[in-house]
């Protein structure tokens, strides 16, 4: 038995994808917009001063081959023990 075809099924996994690329690039991005703060650095001297700065921490921690402030993830200001 064959399914019946739905032409939008074809159109929503395009759109789906676009989305998750277009989160994708905001993450890796600077944020922008009135008192956004990037969370990622190509420094490691960059997320420490932003960690004093911003943070209320120090130190900083590798993400992938960026930056993050704090020593620990979990010490970001913010930050949930799922992420």
């Amino acid at each position: 038995m064959s399914l019946p075809f739905r032409p939008w099924i074809p159109r929503t996994a395009a759109v789906s994808g676009v989305n998750l690329l277009l989160s994708a690039s905001a993450l890796a991005a600077p944020a922008t917009g009135a008192g956004a703060v990037p969370a990622l650095y190509a420094t490691q001297a960059e997320a420490e001063k932003a960690a004093r700065l911003h943070f209320n921490c120090t130190g900083a921690h590798r993400m992938g081959n960026q930056w993050m402030p704090c020593a620990e993830h979990s010490d970001v200001h913010g930050a949930s023990p799922s992420h």
